[in-house]
């Protein structure tokens, strides 16, 4: 074996042999770096070579550790009884109005006593098998009020120990509640599971995702429906001073390497705080969905309601809730879009005079302005077989896109394609009507 190889061999030990532990011997004579000695011996994935701020932190807390067949983790309880989050909706809410949000789930979902609230504190934003929960926090209701449960990886090895926890309190309350946890926090904590290769993910009865309906209720009157700003204008709440969720991360990584616990217990406020404010904002959208009449606080939540009502499938209640937020004073760009959606619902279901109506009170040179003259076109075309009035309309419809164009109030392809379009039905009308004409006259012979 040449020298070359023999050389390249032992480069490559010394990089694994970097990557092991350093002996109980080494370590002991470090406090600065850890509190206590690596066991070897012990229950499976535990490893108690926890940072030597830990004890500190769990002071500062209040939290104390807690130990299952996979080993240690740390365990904050909170119990809150006063303002956001702590009061349920009604124990007699109506199944229609939770089915607008899980069209299809178990039972449980109709009890409030059976959901999970969940929300995650993570390693990286981006996700990915490389990312960490380090803090999990739940929460649910009871007693009157809302008890919180946080489980803290002090240090990595106890990842096993802490999904252990959350696999136990998944089993007691079936419906899982998150605010993005779709798209981030339960995909993440799936994908921890799984690389386990010893626990068995946990499959919720339902999962109720808040971030969804807030998009559709209130996106019209916010410009963000973040959590923080849900709280602030929906809920009229102001959790005050909090930690920026972009420093999280690194709070974590900072601990971990050995320096001070303090700014951790700052994650853990922030992570009870959306918490409280997915539970408040939870008991607030059932109830609105529930008798929007009754809690809606503004013509923008009937509308909000009556979309999310369109998407589920239930075109009568969605229809009269459009109706009457156009009656509470809509803003006119969101009147227009109500507008347009009544009219689509009447079509749907063969009632083509409410249709027209609502056309007709949207004609102009916005968005739905245009395409309520493409649908009364359409109508009068094909429907009340008026070729003459479908062509006027067309011969509008391109004068107003024309102007639509010179203010900046479409884009260019869209109005290419509008345009395209409209010309052309405009050239079939005229052939119809010339038709027309002739049949006319040929019959007069």
């Amino acid at each position: 074996m040449g020298s070359s190889v023999i050389q390249g061999t032992q480069v490559r030990f010394a990089r694994l042999k970097a990557l092991e532990r350093p002996s109980p011997q080494t370590r002991s004579g470090s406090p600065g770096e850890r509190a206590t000695k690596w066991v070897v011996d012990g229950p499976r994935g535990h490893a108690p070579d926890v940072p030597v701020g830990a004890a500190r932190l769990a002071e500062l807390l209040g939290a104390s550790p807690s130990r299952n067949e996979f080993g240690e983790h740390l365990v904050l309880r909170r119990w809150f009884s006063e303002a956001i989050g702590c009061d349920p909706p009604s124990s007699k809410l109506n199944a229609a109005a939770l089915r607008l949000l899980v069209p299809e789930g178990s039972d449980d979902v109709t009890d409030p006593q059976q959901w999970l609230f969940l929300d995650t504190e993570t390693t990286g934003l981006a996700g990915g098998t490389g990312t960490y929960p380090f803090l999990i926090g739940i929460a649910w209701w009871d007693a009157g009020g809302l008890e919180v449960e946080q489980f803290f990886m002090r240090e990595f090895s106890e990842e096993h120990s802490v999904l252990s926890a959350l696999a136990e309190r998944l089993a007691q309350r079936r419906v899982l509640v998150t605010f993005n946890g779709k798209s981030f926090d339960w995909p993440l904590i799936e994908t921890r599971y799984r690389m386990t290769r010893t626990i068995r993910p946990p499959a919720p009865g339902a999962h109720i995702d808040f971030l969804h309906p807030a998009r559709l209720l209130w996106r019209t009157r916010l410009p963000s429906v973040r959590l923080t700003e849900l709280e602030r204008h929906v809920l009229g709440w102001n959790r005050g001073k909090d930690l920026v969720s972009d420093l999280i991360p690194q709070v974590y990584f900072n601990y971990v390497r050995g320096g001070p616990p303090e700014p951790l217990v700052s994650v853990f406020h922030h992570n009870q705080m959306d918490l409280r404010g997915l539970a408040g904002l939870a008991s607030r959208t059932v109830s609105l969905l529930d008798q929007p009449e009754l809690h809606g606080q503004d013509a923008l939540e009937l509308y909000g309601v009556s979309r999310i009502c369109e998407r589920r499938g239930e075109p009568t209640r969605a229809r009269a809730l459009y109706e009457r937020s156009i009656a509470s004073d809509l803003p006119p760009e969101t009147e227009r879009a109500a507008r347009q959606s009544l009219a689509r619902l009447a079509k749907r279901q063969g009632d083509f005079s409410f249709a027209c109506q609502m056309w007709e009170k949207m004609l102009g040179n916005s968005r739905e302005g245009i395409e309520a003259y493409e649908q009364l076109a359409m109508y009068y075309e094909h429907h009340a077989r008026e070729p003459n009035r479908a062509a006027a309309l067309a011969h509008k419809a391109l004068v107003e896109l024309r102007n639509a164009n010179r203010l900046g109030l479409i884009a260019s392809g869209a109005y290419c394609q509008s345009r395209a379009r409209f010309e052309q039905r405009l050239a079939r009308l005229e052939r119809k009507a010339g038709r027309a004409l002739l049949d006319a006259i040929e019959t007069c012979r």
